[in-house]
C-alpha cells in the first residue's frame, strides 16, 4: 500500500515502535511470507509492520488462487484428496495474515490499519468469490460429493465434504452468469457496508464523554467508579475533573450508582444513540442496505429470507424453532419485567420523588430494589475478584477439570503492552497450546468481549497443529495504586471467554476449518457459557476471591446476600436480550425488495411484542455489532438456545455430586470440547448427556419457572 505523503519512517502500532523499511541487503524481510521463528509459532508481533498488510494480503490471494488453479486444471479424476484437501489446505499465507490483521483491526486499531481495511475488503472479496464461483472448480467438487456414499470416508471426511460442497452451493456456484455477477456485486457492497459500521461505531464511543467539576454532581458514585474517573480525565490531559465515557466499565456503573438523574438520563441518551446522531458516524441508512442486500442474496440462493438461508445451518434448522424459543421465553420473562417496574416505582414513590420510572432510572432503582431487598451491595465485593487472582482460580478451575495447566509466558512477542500470554500444556507436560490475554478497555479497541484465534488447530503429517488463541476484553484496568479489581459481572465475562477459550484449544480434529469453535451460533455458546456457572460455586470461590489487601477470603455471608439476588432483575435481563433477538430475526425475515426504515421498523417491532417502555433492546439497531459487524445475523438468539444447554449440562455436574466430578468432565471434554464441528451438535450434546436437554434448567436458573 502506498501511505499517504509525511508518514514518519517511524510508526507506533500495537504499542511497540516498529520500523518500516524492511529491506535487508535487497531480500524482503516480510514476516507473513517466512514460518514464523517464534516460541510456539506465535505471530511475531515484534516485527510486523503496518507496510507488511498489503503485499502479504496480495501474496497470499495469489498463492491461493495458483492453489486453486492447480486442482481445478489437474486431468486427474477428482476424489476427497486432490479436491477437497487440496482446498482445505490452499490459502494459509492468506489465513496467517488475515487473522493477524482483523485481530488487531478490532484489538488495537489505528486510522493506518482502518485505511487498509477499506482498500483490502472489495479485494477480499472479489478473491472469495472467484473461488466460490469458479465453474470449474465446482464441477470438482461436485462430482467428489456425487459419489460420497461410495468413498467410504470417516466421520469427520464425510463432514469435510458435506461442508465445502455447501460452501460452494451457499456461495452461489449453482446461480446462472447473470445472478453470479450480482452476487458478486452485493458481496463487494456488503463487505464495505460491514466495515463502516463497524467503524462508525467505534468513532461514536470514542467521541463522547461526560465531563464533571462539582463535586456535588457526583453524589451516589462508589469511590472506585470516582477514582477511575478522576483518572481517565488525567489521562485526557483534563487533571480537576472525573471524565465519564461510553466504554461499559464507565457508563454502566454511572447509571447505577449516579443519583442526578439528568446527568444518568443523558448519559443513557448518548449510550442509545451511539449511530444514530445524523452525522458522519451515523448507522441508519448502511442498516437499511446491509438488511436489503442481505434478504436479496438469500432470494437470489433461492431461500424466502436471510434467517431461512442462515439457519438452515444451525441447531435450529428454520426461524420457526427460533421464535418458537423466544416467543415462549417472551411470554415467561415480560410479566416479571413489569412486576419489577412496578416494585421500582414504588421506591421512586416511597422516596417522595414524584417522577415516572423511566428508562435511564432502571439499573440505579434496581440496585436500591436489591440493596433494600437482600441487603446485597455488588460493590463490596469488588475487593475480592483481584485480577491476578481471579485468573488463576479459573486456572484451578481447569486443571481440577480437564487436567490442564497454564505458565505465563515472557519470551513470545505480543501486540500491546497489555496483553500477557500463557503456555496450556496436559497433565503430563504435553504441550496445548497458547493464549493471549487482553483485558482493558482503550480506545483504539472495539466494545465488547470475544475470543478469537491466530491459528487453528488441525493435523499435519499425523501430528497435532496446537492453537493459538486469544480473549480480548473491556474490564476496568489498575486504578492508582488499586490493581485491577472485577466486578461480578467481569467475572462472569472472563469465565465466559475463557470457555470459548477451551474451546478452541482443546481441540482435537484433523481439519481445520472444522476444529474448535467452527460449530453453528446456536451451539458456539455452551462451552463458554456452560463455565459462567461455575464462577460463584463455594468450592470455585475459594481459590480466587481473596480480598485484595488482606487475603481473607470473601465471607459466605456476603456470597449468601449475592445468590440470593442472582434471579432479580432476572425479567429486565432477559427480557432486554430477547428484544435483541426479536429485533434481529426481525430485521432478517424481510423478503427481497422491501425497503425499511431502520429505527421505524425497530419501534414497530418492538410495539408488536409489547416490550415497556423503560426498556430497550440489549443492542439498538444503529449499534448492533453483533449481527451487523460480526457473524451473528439471524443468530444472536443463540446465546438462549445455547443457555438451554448450558443450564442442562451444568446440571449433569451438580448432579453428580462433585462440580469437578472427572468423569462428567473428561465426557464434556470428548463430547464437546474436543470435537468441534465434526459431528452434528445435538448428537455431540447427546454423547454427553444421554440424552436432549431439558428447559426447566435455564427457567430454574432465572426465576422464571414461575411465570408459566
Amino acid at each position: 500500500m502506498k501511505l499517504k505523503n509525511g508518514i514518519p519512517s517511524m510508526i507506533l502500532i500495537c504499542g511497540m515502535l516498529l520500523v518500516t523499511d524492511k529491506t535487508v541487503m535487497g531480500q524482503n524481510t516480510n514476516p507473513f511470507m517466512e514460518e514464523y521463528n517464534t516460541p510456539y509459532g506465535v505471530p511475531p508481533f515484534n516485527k510486523i509492520t503496518i507496510p507488511d498488510f498489503v503485499p502479504a494480503f496480495q501474496e497470499g490471494m495469489k498463492q491461493q488462487q495458483q492453489a486453486v488453479m492447480a486442482i481445478y486444471r489437474q486431468r486427474s479424476v477428482p476424489t476427497f484428496q486432490n479436491t477437497i484437501v487440496g482446498l482445505e489446505e490452499s490459502g494459509k499465507l492468506l489465513s496467517k495474515v488475515s487473522t493477524v490483521f482483523f485481530n488487531l483491526s478490532s484489538a488495537n486499531t489505528s486510522p493506518e490499519l482502518e485505511a487498509i481495511s477499506k482498500q483490502m475488503a472489495p479485494e477480499l472479496s472479489k478473491h472469495s468469490d472467484d473461488i466460490y464461483l469458479n465453474a470449474d472448480l465446482f464441477k470438482r467438487v461436485k462430482a467428489v460429493y456425487d459419489k460420497r456414499e461410495g468413498l467410504k470416508l470417516n466421520i469427520e471426511q464425510k463432514r469435510l465434504l458435506d461442508k465445502t460442497y455447501k460452501g460452494f452451493v451457499r456461495s452461489g456456484a449453482n446461480l446462472n452468469a447473470a445472478q453470479q455477477v450480482k452476487m458478486r456485486a452485493i458481496n463487494k457492497e456488503f463487505s464495505l457496508l460491514t466495515l463502516n459500521f463497524g467503524q462508525h461505531l467505534l468513532a461514536e464511543v470514542n467521541n463522547f464523554e461526560l465531563l464533571i467539576d462539582q463535586q456535588a454532581d457526583l453524589a451516589g458514585l462508589p469511590e472506585s467508579v470516582k477514582s477511575a474517573a478522576a483518572q481517565s480525565a488525567k489521562q485526557a490531559g483534563k487533571e480537576g475533573k472525573w471524565r465519564f465515557t461510553l466504554h461499559t466499565p464507565s457508563v454502566m456503573p454511572f447509571l447505577q450508582y449516579s443519583e442526578n438523574r439528568a446527568l444518568r438520563e443523558k448519559m443513557y441518551n448518548a449510550y442509545i444513540n451511539r449511530g444514530n446522531n445524523n452525522d458522519a458516524n451515523d448507522n441508519k441508512k448502511i442498516i437499511s442496505r446491509m438488511v436489503a442486500l442481505r434478504a436479496e442474496k438469500a432470494g437470489l440462493l433461492g431461500y424466502n429470507s436471510h434467517a431461512d438461508f442462515v439457519l438452515e445451518e444451525s441447531m435450529a434448522k428454520s426461524p420457526r424453532e427460533a421464535y418458537g424459543l423466544l416467543n415462549g421465553l417472551w411470554d415467561a420473562a415480560l410479566p416479571v419485567a413489569r412486576q419489577e417496574a412496578t416494585d421500582m416505582q414504588k421506591m421512586m414513590d416511597k422516596e417522595g420523588k414524584n417522577e415516572t420510572l423511566e428508562a435511564w432510572d432502571w439499573s440505579h432503582y434496581a440496585d436500591k430494589v436489591r440493596k433494600e431487598r437482600y441487603n446485597y451491595d455488588a460493590e463490596e465485593l469488588r475487593p475480592y475478584f483481584k485480577l491476578d487472582n481471579v485468573r488463576e482460580g479459573f486456572f484451578k478451575v481447569a486443571n481440577k477439570l480437564y487436567g490442564i495447566t497454564f505458565t505465563a509466558l515472557t519470551d513470545v512477542p505480543v501486540y500491546h503492552k497489555d496483553v500477557t500470554a500463557y503456555q496450556v500444556k496436559e497433565a503430563d507436560g504435553t504441550h496445548i497450546g497458547v493464549i493471549y490475554m487482553d483485558f482493558f478497555t482503550r480506545s483504539s479497541k472495539r466494545g465488547g468481549a470475544w475470543m478469537t484465534s491466530y491459528a487453528t488447530q488441525s493435523y499435519k503429517e499425523g501430528k497435532r497443529v496446537p492453537p493459538v488463541v486469544s480473549i480480548v476484553c473491556n474490564f476496568s484496568g489498575p486504578n492508582g495504586e488499586e490493581p485491577a479489581l472485577f466486578t461480578a459481572d467481569e467475572v462472569t465475562t472472563f469465565y465466559h471467554e475463557m470457555g470459548h477459550a477451551l474451546h478452541g484449544l482443546l481441540s482435537n480434529v484433523k481439519y481445520r476449518s472444522l476444529a474448535g469453535t467452527s460449530v453453528p451460533r446456536d451451539f458456539v455458546e455452551l462451552p463458554s457459557q456452560v463455565m459462567e456457572h461455575f464462577a460463584f460455586e463455594p468450592e470455585v470461590l475459594q481459590f480466587y476471591a481473596k480480598h485484595y489487601k488482606t487475603g481473607a477470603i470473601v465471607p459466605q455471608e456476603l456470597i449468601t446476600k449475592m445468590k440470593n439476588a442472582g434471579k432479580f432483575n432476572q425479567g429486565f435481563e432477559t427480557v432486554e436480550y430477547l428484544a435483541a433477538s426479536l429485533l434481529d430475526m426481525g430485521f432478517h425475515t424481510i423478503p427481497a425488495g422491501k425497503e425499511i426504515d431502520a429505527l421505524k421498523f425497530e419501534t414497530a417491532e418492538m410495539n408488536k411484542y409489547g416490550l415497556i417502555r423503560q426498556i430497550a433492546p440489549r443492542y439498538r439497531s444503529t449499534y448492533f455489532q453483533h449481527i451487523f459487524a460480526s457473524g451473528y445475523s439471524a443468530g444472536y438468539y443463540s446465546y438462549i438456545w445455547s443457555a438451554v444447554l448450558d443450564s442442562d449440562a451444568f446440571a449433569a455436574f451438580k448432579e453428580s455430586g462433585n462440580i469437578f466430578d472427572p468423569e462428567v468432565a473428561k465426557s464434556f471434554r470428548k463430547n464437546v470440547l474436543e470435537k468441534g464441528g465434526t459431528i452434528e451438535p445435538m448428537d455431540l450434546y447427546k454423547a454427553f448427556r444421554g440424552k436432549e436437554p431439558d428447559m426447566k434448567h435455564l427457567l430454574k436458573d432465572r426465576g422464571l419457572n414461575k411465570a408459566l
